[in-house]
C-alpha cells in the first residue's frame, strides 16, 4: 500500500472521519488509482491507513456502495465496479469525476445529455416566461458581454444563464437535472469560455441573446435551435481546449 491514499502535501497516513474516508476513497476510485475490477484492501489494512475504527470504515464502504462505485461480496472482498455502473447523477461522484480530470468522452457524453433537455427547457420557457423572466435573462446576457471577464468569471455567468433557463421552464425534473450536473457544467463552461478575447466574449453574449429573443417572442423552434447551437459550439471549444492542454 506504499504511496496509496497519501496526503498530497505531507505524505502522512490519512486520519479522518467517515466523510473524509468516503471522499478520499471515492476520488481514488474515480481517478483510476483503484481501477474497475480491482479488489480493495481489507478492512484491517484500510483501517490502519485511515486510523479509523472498523465501524466507521464499514459505514464509509456502505456509502460508496450506494453510489455504485464498489460492491462487497462474501469471501471475495470489495470490488470496484465498472464505470458504466457508477451513479454519475450523485453529486459527489460527479464532483470527483470533474476534480480528477475530464476527457473527450466525458465532454461528449455531457453535451449529449445537455442536448436532450436544455433545448426543450428553452422551448418550455417560451410558454412560461413572464416579462420579469425575460428581463432576468437579458441582464445575465449583459453581464455575459462584459469585456473584462477572465475564463472563470465568464463561466460563472454562463452557468447562471443556463440554470436560469431551466428555472424559468418551471419543470422540476429539468431544474433537478441542471442542479445535479452543475459541477460538471461549471468546469466545461470554463474550458469553453472565450477567456480574455473581447470579440469572442461579444460573440458569446450575442449567441445567448438569440436564445433570449426567441423566448421573448415565444418562438419555441427558434429557442430550441439557438440553445442547441450554443451547446454544440461550447462542446467543440471544450474539446479543442482539452487538446491544447487547458485546465
Amino acid at each position: 500500500m506504499t504511496g496509496l491514499l497519501a496526503i498530497p502535501d505531507a505524505g502522512r497516513t490519512i486520519r479522518s472521519s467517515h466523510g473524509h474516508v468516503v471522499a478520499t476513497l471515492g476520488r481514488e476510485i474515480v481517478g483510476g488509482r483503484f481501477p474497475p475490477g480491482q479488489i480493495l484492501p481489507g478492512d484491517k489494512e484500510l483501517g490502519e491507513i485511515f486510523g479509523v475504527s472498523r465501524t466507521v470504515l464499514r459505514e464509509a464502504m456502505k456509502t460508496l456502495a450506494a453510489k455504485r462505485l464498489i460492491e462487497a461480496k462474501t469471501r471475495v472482498g470489495t470490488r470496484v465496479l465498472e464505470r458504466e455502473q457508477w451513479n454519475l447523477l450523485d453529486p459527489d461522484v460527479l464532483r470527483w469525476r470533474v476534480e480528477t480530470g475530464l476527457d473527450a468522452r466525458f465532454i461528449e457524453d455531457l453535451a449529449t445529455m445537455r442536448l436532450a433537455f436544455e433545448p426543450e427547457a428553452a422551448a418550455l420557457a417560451c410558454r412560461r416566461a413572464g416579462p420579469a423572466d425575460v428581463e432576468r435573462l437579458g441582464r445575465i446576457v449583459e453581464e455575459l458581454g462584459d469585456p473584462g471577464h477572465d475564463r472563470t468569471s465568464i463561466a460563472q455567468v454562463d452557468l447562471k444563464f443556463h440554470l436560469a433557463v431551466a428555472d424559468i421552464a418551471q419543470n422540476p425534473f429539468m431544474r433537478a437535472t441542471s442542479g445535479l450536473i452543475e459541477a460538471a457544467l461549471a468546469c466545461v463552461l470554463r474550458l469553453s469560455s472565450p477567456a480574455e478575447d473581447a470579440e469572442m466574449i461579444r460573440e458569446c453574449a450575442d449567441n445567448h441573446r438569440l436564445i433570449v429573443d426567441a423566448i421573448a417572442s415565444g418562438d419555441e423552434d427558434r429557442a430550441r435551435a439557438t440553445m442547441r447551437a450554443v451547446i454544440e459550439l461550447g462542446a467543440t471549444r471544450t474539446q479543442a481546449a482539452l487538446g491544447d492542454g487547458v485546465r
